[in-house]
Parts: structure tokens; C-alpha cells; sequence
């Protein structure tokens, strides 16, 4: 199923002068993973401290922009300047999972959105992400993978945080997204036994 994923070669495209500028800076990839993590988990501690400020709902898609766009550098960082290292695979799929979590778990604090909706989605996120290590290579099939959930709630959030949707509205959402993560699951799995 078609997914945001498909987008990451047209992504890393563009990212590809600054890898270069990174290798000879002595950046790591590691180090690039950590702050994508130290960022993420920056702003979901600012989204809970201030039950989801409104102006903190606005820069998520942006947050959210800046951590695909680590993820990308750190993956082409270690892929095309020879330093992928087991632990740095082990940051990058923790990282991720982490990540998720702390930027989307604060939503659960919104006034009139299902606390239990939006576990549930974290949890699916985790499973999608589990689901796609499973097979003999890495599965990003869709249709509700990192890009595509990172879309979503940058969306909801930039949308709640200019007033434009009724919070009512996303749990509704929600569960739309719940299946759709639960298809991926699904659809990972498969993909990844017929390997």
C-alpha cells in the first residue's frame, strides 16, 4: 500500500550536500540520532507541562519536519560514509519508537480526546514499527508508517493549535488511524513472511 515512505528518495535527495558537509565535520550518526531523541523528547515534555499550549501544537509539523529530516541524514550519514555500527541500528529503531511516544502521548492531555485512543495509537505505532523488524530485511510497508503518523498528528496538531478542528473531531481520527496502523501491522507481517 502506497505510503509517505515512498517519498524518502526525493527526501534524501535533498539532504545529500549537507551529509557530505556533516562527514567531514566528524559528525556521527550516531550523535545526529541522539539529538533527533533529545528533540523530540524536548517537546513532548513542553506539550505535557503545558497540557498541549496551542502555539507548541503549531511548531509540532515543524518538529516533526526537522526529526524526518535527521532520521533521513543519519541513515544516509551511516549508509554512504561506511559508519553504520550495531548500536547505532539499535539508537535509530529505539529512537524512533521513544520518539513517537513522547511526541504524541501528550495529545492524551487535550481536552476531549480519548486518553485511551491515543495510547492505543502509541502502542499500534510501536507494534508497526516491531512488525517491520521482524522479516529477514527492514519492512516500511503502510499505509500507517513513521512518515505517515508523523503527517498525521503534525496535521492535528497544527489544526488544533490554530482553532480550524473541533478536538471532538479527533477521536474520530483516531480510530480511523488505529485500523489503518492495524493494517499495516498486518500487512508487514505478510510482507515479511514471504520473504
Amino acid at each position: 500500500m502506497a505510503t509517505i515512505y515512498d517519498l524518502k528518495p526525493a527526501f534524501q535527495n535533498l539532504l545529500r550536500p549537507l551529509v557530505a558537509s556533516l562527514a567531514k565535520a566528524g559528525i556521527s550518526p550516531n550523535q545526529i540520532t541522539i539529538a533527533a531523541l533529545v528533540m523530540s523528547l524536548g517537546m513532548g515534555l513542553a506539550l505535557t507541562l503545558t497540557q498541549g499550549a496551542k502555539w507548541l501544537l503549531v511548531l509540532l509539523p515543524l518538529v516533526l519536519l526537522i526529526r524526518m529530516a535527521l532520521n533521513a541524514l543519519d541513515g544516509l550519514l551511516a549508509k554512504e560514509h561506511q559508519m553504520q555500527t550495531p548500536l547505532g541500528a539499535m539508537l535509530n529503531e529505539l529512537g524512533d519508537v521513544i520518539s513517537d511516544a513522547a511526541l504524541y502521548l501528550p495529545f492524551a492531555l487535550l481536552p476531549n480526546i480519548s486518553p485511551t485512543l491515543v495510547v492505543l495509537f502509541v502502542i499500534t505505532a510501536l507494534l508497526t514499527e516491531m512488525a517491520g523488524l521482524l522479516g529477514k530485511t527492514r519492512r516500511y510497508d503502510g499505509p500507517m508508517g513513521k512518515s505517515d503518523r508523523a503527517f498525521l498528528m503534525g496535521t492535528l496538531g497544527l489544526l488544533l493549535g490554530l482553532n480550524i478542528l473541533p478536538s471532538t473531531w479527533v477521536n474520530s481520527i483516531l480510530i480511523v488511524a488505529l485500523i489503518l496502523s492495524i493494517l499495516t501491522i498486518i500487512n508487514r507481517c505478510h510482507k515479511g513472511l514471504s520473504q
